[in-house]
């Protein structure tokens, strides 16, 4: 999985989905990390008794964002998917954000997307964020960073456009090894 991982591209279809990697699954306590080392998830923490990941929730492969890591993507689908597990997204917006840590700040947007494909529920295909969504995901985001000792500022939000223009800043050009 690791050397696939590393060659992988962000896009599917010439740039009008993209390939996300679950780490962690929808209503999981439990928050796992992809070890680029070994290519092998790991546990990274557990969240407090009543607090669970919203959405599944993972990475951009041939992305690498201001926090070293490739660019974070939550996918809105009915079902938990599992860690590990290769899903193809429609972006439907992205909530801007700060994170600070340890003094430092760093841009670390959350892109929202949906899983689309043959096994996707048809109401999904054309499905846009919504208001009341996209707050609760801030305010999870702000207490899941707040619990971690670290600071998560909104800074707004952007639609699907936006969203893809963040993938094309911060796609990794692929070097061969």
């Amino acid at each position: 999985m690791k050397m696939v991982v590393k060659q992988m591209s962000p896009y599917v279809d010439g740039n009008k989905k993209l390939n996300v990697v679950i780490e962690t699954p929808k209503g999981s306590r439990i928050k796992y990390a992809y070890d680029f080392e070994t290519g092998l998830l790991k546990l990274d923490r557990t969240l407090p008794e009543g607090m669970v990941f919203p959405f599944n929730f993972g990475f951009i492969p041939g992305t690498k964002a201001e926090d070293g890591d490739p660019l974070d993507i939550l996918v809105l689908n009915e079902e938990p998917l599992f860690p590990g597990c290769l899903v193809n997204a429609r972006l439907i917006g992205v909530i801007l954000a700060q994170q600070t840590e340890k003094g430092e700040t760093v841009q670390n947007d959350r892109l929202i997307g949906l899983a689309i494909g043959k096994d996707a529920p048809t109401s999904q295909h054309s499905a846009e964020l919504d208001k009341r969504t996209a707050t609760e995901i801030e305010c999870f985001f702000v207490n899941y960073n707040k619990l971690a000792g670290r600071r998560f500022k909104i800074r707004g939000r952007g639609g699907p456009k936006k969203a893809m223009s963040i993938v094309h800043q911060y796609e990794e050009k692929q070097v061969q090894e």
